[in-house]
């Protein structure tokens, strides 16, 4: 049983030691850094303007749909090159299987273009 435990022993180090450094790296900014906060740096920065209204206030459902196509074609792409890639050596199951995987997608796609998802008024 010691022999077992000895073995997990190298990973323990190394998660006593990642824990270590974790802990450093969000020590050692509290130390140093200073803190001098000012409006200008409390000012809202990523728009331009003072936030207005609630921010807890709902997104219109298309907004939603729209984010899932986009999810579904990035995931479509990520799935597309490295098939691609590799055509030649994977052979004709590989291509069935990727032509019925675009199917399946573009009979989504075609089911939210009628749906109206894609059309923002």
């Amino acid at each position: 049983m010691e022999k077992l435990l000895l073995e997990y022993l190298p990973i323990l180090i190394f998660i006593g030691i990642a824990v270590i450094i974790g802990i450093a790296l969000v020590a050692v900014p509290l130390l140093i850094a200073p803190s001098k906060p000012d409006p200008e740096k409390l000012s809202a920065y990523e728009c331009g303007f003072n936030a207005f209204g609630d921010a807890r206030t709902k997104f219109d459902v298309r907004f939603y749909l729209v984010s899932i196509l986009f999810i579904i074609f990035d995931l479509e792409v990520a799935f597309l090159f490295p098939w691609a890639i590799t055509l030649g050596d994977t052979g004709v199951f590989a291509f069935w299987s990727m032509v019925v995987f675009l199917a399946v997608l573009t009979v989504g796609f075609i089911y939210e273009w009628k749906k109206g998802a894609l059309e923002w008024e």
